[in-house]
């Protein structure tokens, strides 16, 4: 398994991911690309491989070994012909329950630099620094700070990152990698981006458009967090902000896949859609 990830994890160095929502820095990145014209690389099609399926009236999508993983991506989307990979889900470990250490054990660490890059989040004076380094294995934090659920998420050749609500309609999300990547021609010069999925409703959600693709929250919005209250800057600016109890991410975390989890109910479901 650890092969399998960090072969995935070195052909999406090579593939692109963003969001809609990363607004200066992906106009920036956009007219950079589209004057040097990226080569595409050529990556495994899900399509190709039996990645989709379908069982009885339902198109499923594989989630993983465990049958009860696979996506219902019914009502998906998006074309099933543009889908890459499909290692499954929980082979990245996007964070449910996050470590930290304190700022002083993090200056112990040779590996961080001044230089060296952070999501930098304070929300009601609780403040957060996840490594960029850090989440390139991570790819998604799922968090509280400061009281509110948070998503710390990044994309590695993009070199971007943001902070979104998990709150969606009163109710808390926990999101995390499907194992597939997907790209459009018209979206971000045609260059691959993660394909995210919620534990709570199983429905699948492609950030470089802001918002569901299938399941029950589809062309539900994913909302950036309040742009003042998070920023991508360096472990020098960290330390100049001069914050003793700012909280920065552990090193070497692994996550168990859970057993199982909370899901929505058809009526809560309904409830969230209908406040939105």
């Amino acid at each position: 398994m650890r092969q399998i990830i960090l072969v995935f994890s070195t052909l999406l160095l090579l593939a692109s991911c963003s969001s809609e929502n990363y607004d200066d820095k992906e106009n920036e990145s956009n007219t950079i690309e589209t004057e040097e014209q990226p080569q595409k690389r050529k990556f495994p099609s899900a399509l190709e491989k039996g990645k989709f399926f379908t069982v009885g009236e339902k198109r499923m999508m594989y989630g993983g070994e465990d049958s009860t993983w696979h996506f219902d991506v019914s009502n998906l989307t998006l074309k099933e012909e543009n889908f890459h990979f499909g290692i499954g889900r929980e082979k990245f470990h996007a964070l449910i329950q996050p470590e930290y250490v304190s700022i002083k054990e993090a200056e112990k660490d040779t590996s961080i630099t001044d230089s060296s890059r952070f999501l930098f989040v304070n929300i009601n004076g609780d403040a957060r620094a996840y490594s960029v380094d850090l989440l390139t294995h991570h790819e998604i934090i799922n968090d509280i700070v400061g009281g509110e659920p948070i998503m710390a998420a990044y994309c590695v050749l993009a070199d971007l990152g943001a902070i979104y609500t998990r709150k969606i309609g009163g109710k808390v999300f926990t999101f995390g990698l499907s194992g597939y990547t997907y790209f459009d021609e018209q979206v971000w010069n045609g260059l691959d981006g993660f394909v995210f999925w919620d534990r709570e409703t199983e429905s699948t959600w492609w950030p470089l458009i802001g918002k569901a693709v299938s399941g029950p929250m589809l062309e539900t919005k994913l909302v950036e967090y309040e742009k003042q209250n998070w920023e991508d800057i360096t472990w020098a600016d960290i330390k100049a902000k001069n914050i003793p109890s700012v909280k920065v991410l552990k090193s070497g975390q692994k996550m168990d896949a859970p057993k199982t989890w909370v899901k929505f109910s058809d009526e809560e479901i309904q409830e969230i859609i209908k406040s939105l």
